[in-house]
């Protein structure tokens, strides 16, 4: 029996070129941009995202504690993550386009498959205006931190 699997993309135009925006996709470089970003790394060589980097994430909104392992890591155009908890599986791909003017088309693109009937349920349930909007704020958050090197609060991130 297949798991429910849904899969969720987002085109964001960025302000900056690839090698800018790419070493910013790391759970330790999160934390300079992301206002809510908060993981525990469990393995790095660097501190830094690399190939085989573990980190962890407990985002309530997302369901269980999540594990990410960095299994793609090709700067500065590619980075992909599969992402695990009890209720889901997930491959988180960003890719990174040079495009005029020294900027970047980022397609970020998220498999998720549900684990077990409360997984199916949960990913089932995944609501499509909701991602939206959530990767607009990431999009804007991110540009902002490429134009200002500050860190943009959005209430309620």
């Amino acid at each position: 029996m297949n798991g429910a699997r849904t899969i969720k993309s987002f085109k964001m135009q960025l302000t900056a070129a690839p090698d800018k925006v790419f070493p910013l996709l790391c759970p330790t470089r999160e934390y300079d941009w992301i206002d809510s970003w908060k993981c525990r790394m469990i393995y790095s060589d660097s501190g830094y995202a690399e190939p085989d980097c573990i980190f962890k994430t407990d985002f309530p909104a997302d369901g269980p504690e999540d594990t990410w392992v960095v299994c793609r890591y090709e700067p500065p155009r590619l980075i992909e993550f599969v992402r695990v908890n009890p209720l889901r599986a997930m491959r988180y791909t960003i890719s990174l386009h040079a495009t005029a003017g020294g900027k970047t088309e980022a397609d970020w693109r998220q498999i998720i498959t549900g684990l077990n009937a409360e997984g199916r349920s949960w990913v089932q349930g995944l609501d499509e205006a909701a991602f939206r909007k959530r990767m607009a704020e990431v999009e804007k958050m991110l540009n902002h931190y490429l134009e200002t090197g500050q860190m943009l609060k959005l209430s309620g991130a």
